[in-house]
């Protein structure tokens, strides 16, 4: 009897690691503490494993054309996922908005910034670090911002340019520039900021950060790959994207 309860258990056991997969993400860095915690979420709830890798979308974009493994991408803009679901990419209708994200001016020091673009337009900083707003859509929308507010040739010289937003968020928070635009959900947590000073960037000033989501080819036949994109839409991501300071 104990025999035959502990074989049925075995099965089981075997039945659910077989059930069980790993799925291949790529999510863009503006997105790294938000899809940690899914990640979290997920694997408890579903039993699937996510394993992510974390980058500017213009260089997951050229990852994901030279083949590499990613089966689900969190892109930071939602023309990168449109392109890879019309070269081929993408399972086609996979696509979805998971996020729109806001810029935000930050600096380390707190009472540095006023919470307007008094600072920026003053003028009176070494450096302003932005991503590089061709690999970056943060980057694109912060340079958006200083065109629309008349700032571009006056901070030329000052603008310090990370590959990917988390770079940026470095050059700031180690001193290396007085202050930069960043994505509002790495400074940002339940309501407040986390550190340091900021202005919220208002979205008249930049066109909409839209970030979508895309199912890749590589992913097509991976039931994980489809479970963690349902996961994505459901209530518990849905709390945990908004406790960041994105928008649904």
């Amino acid at each position: 009897m104990h025999t035959r309860i502990a074989a049925l258990f075995a099965a089981l056991v075997f039945s659910s690691h077989t059930l069980a997969e790993q799925v291949q993400v790529a999510v863009a860095a503006n997105f790294t503490a938000p899809l940690q915690a899914i990640a979290a979420e997920f694997e408890k709830d579903s039993g699937h494993t996510v394993v992510a890798s974390f980058g500017a979308t213009g260089q997951l974009y050229a990852q994901i054309q030279h083949g590499a493994p990613f089966e689900v991408l969190l892109s930071a803009d939602a023309s990168t996922a449109a392109k890879l679901d019309s070269e081929g990419l993408g399972v086609s209708g996979s696509r979805f908005t998971y996020a729109v994200g806001s810029l935000v001016l930050w600096s380390a020091t707190p009472g540095y910034l006023d919470g307007s673009d008094a600072v920026l337009k003053a003028n009176q900083y070494r450096h302003l670090a932005i991503a590089n707003p061709k690999t970056a859509p943060y980057g694109l929308a912060a340079i958006q911002v200083l065109n629309t507010l008349g700032l571009t040739e006056a901070v030329q010289d000052k603008l310090v340019t990370g590959q990917s937003i988390a770079k940026a968020l470095h050059f700031i928070a180690t001193g290396n520039a007085e202050l930069g635009f960043v994505a509002l959900s790495q400074v940002y947590q339940n309501g407040q900021l986390s550190s340091g000073s900021a202005w919220i960037v208002p979205d008249d000033l930049h066109t909409p950060i839209r970030q979508d989501a895309l199912i890749l080819k590589k992913g097509e036949h991976n039931p994980g790959a489809a479970a963690f994109m349902d996961y994505m839409k459901g209530e518990k991501a849905a709390a945990i994207i908004k406790s960041y300071g994105y928008r649904l």
